[in-house]
């Protein structure tokens, strides 16, 4: 049985820097690192490239922007610490797929964002991760932003994003042996 650590905070909290540091604490040179953004634009792919030159060399990597435990358990990895990095991108992928507009996510989405279906799909996803965790002899760090503490979004789809994202956490949370949530790059032990 492995170990689940779940790592919230707001956007530039410190909140990978953290979890990357936590990583190398446990597992050295040997950590599985899990990527799960796309790169549809030329900032996400500067910004994909900065996280990657400042991780060590020696940490594998999986892209995985869906089906992140079937990516895992695929892989076989012989690391014992995974880091996730993040929760945000895995459920805005599964959201953007269902709902997003071709053209504009800020125009009216071209699904329903709360068909009870996307949250359907990211709740199984969730509860493959923790599956895995549990039958796997790993330590997963899940790094993701707390959403709930700021304004409510002026536009369906981000108040959709909100909401998933919000139940994806406290089920991650609810299973977590450890919960840290950081606040301006410092650190605070939720449980």
């Amino acid at each position: 049985m492995g170990k689940l650590t779940l790592i919230l905070g707001g956007a530039r909290s410190g909140k990978s820097t953290f979890a990357e540091m936590r990583a190398k604490e446990l597992g050295d040179d040997s950590v599985l690192y899990v990527a799960t953004s796309e790169t549809k634009d030329e900032e996400m792919v500067e910004r994909v490239e900065k996280h990657r030159s400042e991780r060590p060399s020696t940490w594998g990597t999986v892209e995985a922007p869906r089906n992140v435990a079937q990516a895992l358990r695929r892989e076989r990895s012989a690391e014992k610490v995974v880091l996730l990095d993040c929760m945000t991108f895995l459920v805005a992928n599964h959201l953007m797929d269902a709902a997003a507009p071709e053209d504009d996510p800020f125009d009216d989405p071209s699904a329903d964002p709360f068909d009870v279906q996307i949250e359907a799909e990211v709740v199984a996803e969730v509860e493959a991760l923790v599956a895995y965790v549990q039958e796997a002899d790993v330590e997963l760090l899940v790094v993701s932003n707390e959403v709930g503490l700021g304004v409510v979004p002026p536009y369906e789809l981000g108040r959709a994003y909100r909401d998933i994202l919000g139940r994806a956490n406290q089920i991650l949370a609810r299973h977590a042996d450890e919960v840290q949530f950081l606040v301006s790059g410092i650190p605070m032990k939720v449980k």
